[in-house]
């Protein structure tokens, strides 16, 4: 049995790597200081900062990969070093005391060491802080049920996610369990219990950390990405069953994050998954970011909340409706793409072209800023 010094994480306190001294200290106080996004760190570039659109240079001296390297290898887990020391990309999160944590992706770029380092908010956003046009509040109410929460890469999926386990946190009596890979955001105790599952620390893969969550009792889960097809499986059932199932899905739209799931299953188990997906998915939440008129980034985005219309397309894979049942569903919390973006045009938020070029539906969008 492992000791709890060897569980902790890293930079959670005794047992994880010491505090980093030195450059990456300096670079990532610069990076606070200046309300950064990314520490940015690539051989035969200055270490660069983005803060909104601009990068600006963390220090004047131009980076080797040796030096990247030596500097960020006192924050890389024990777990991850055999990896990492064979060349492979590695993924991981760290604490620096008021600095708070960050998330990094230590990588080589043309055969030298690189890495980016994402800075995440000192605290758990609140839903109503994150900027959407319209109110989520309605997702920190779900009962149970599957919640997908789909994007790009880079589009807040788990800011989001984030937020909505804070609501539920806040005002509701639940046994919470998040799975991740790793752990971004740390929740303190509220109205809920929540306990946070890192892969690679409290569990090996996200398959048994499902399982073993399903022995836990919890009222919801939240996965961090359902990543195969026994994740998949495992939180499609743990819905249907009456658990509040959180997770993000690589998907362009709603329909897409649909098909996204059923098409994990062989063909012959498609059908079945339609059926399943069509009785316990509760919403489908999918969000963009865009740059806005004063060059911060704003959320647009498009929510399903699933009534019996729906349901009846998933069954039927007639998942082209699932955008005209958004509107048909208002009253209920869904809106579409288009009214998203609208609000952002008419809130001054955003302009007029750069809603048009994002709009899946153009024409719908011209219509609404007549």
């Amino acid at each position: 049995m492992p000791s709890d010094a060897t569980r902790r994480r890293p930079g959670a306190g005794a047992g994880g790597p010491p505090v980093p001294r030195g450059p990456l200290l300096e670079w990532l106080t610069a990076l606070r200081q200046l309300d950064g996004s990314d520490l940015l760190l690539v051989s035969g570039a200055r270490p660069m900062i983005r803060a909104r659109t601009t990068l600006h240079p963390a220090a004047p001296d131009v980076l080797t990969g040796e030096a990247i390297a030596a500097s960020t290898a006192i924050v890389v887990p024990a777990r991850l070093q055999a990896g990492w020391t064979a060349g492979q990309s590695i993924d991981f999160a760290f604490s620096m005391g008021e600095l708070g944590r960050f998330r990094v992706n230590l990588h080589f770029e043309r055969g030298r060491v690189a890495a980016a380092v994402r800075a995440l908010p000192t605290r758990v956003p609140s839903l109503s802080g994150l900027g959407f046009s319209h109110d989520l509040t309605v997702l920190g109410r779900l009962p149970r049920g599957l919640l997908l929460v789909c994007g790009p890469t880079g589009s807040g999926k788990t800011t989001t996610v984030a937020a909505i386990v804070a609501e539920l946190n806040a005002h509701q009596d639940r046994h919470i369990v998040t799975i991740e890979d790793p752990i971004e955001y740390e929740h303190a105790h509220g109205r809920s219990v929540v306990e946070q599952i890192e892969i690679g620390v409290d569990a090996p893969s996200f398959p048994e950390a499902l399982r073993g969550a399903l022995r836990q009792a919890p009222d919801v889960i939240v996965i961090g990405e359902m990543r195969d097809l026994e994740s998949i499986r495992i939180a499609v059932t743990a819905a249907e069953t009456g658990h509040l199932v959180i997770a993000t899905v690589h998907a362009p739209d709603v329909a897409g994050a649909i098909s996204r799931v059923a098409d994990a299953f062989p063909p012959e188990r498609q059908s079945s998954i339609r059926q399943e997906l069509a009785m316990g998915l509760a919403a489908v939440l999918v969000q963009g970011l865009l740059q806005g008129v004063d060059g911060q980034l704003v959320p647009a985005a498009e929510l399903l909340m699933v009534s019996y219309g729906a349901r009846q397309h998933i069954r039927k894979n007639a998942l082209q409706h699932l955008h005209q049942e958004m509107t048909h569903t208002r009253k209920l919390g869904s809106f579409t793409f288009e009214e998203s973006l609208a609000m952002l045009v008419k809130t001054g938020r955003l302009e007029r072209s750069a809603a048009l070029l994002r709009a899946p539906h153009p024409d719908e969008l011209d219509l609404q800023l007549a």
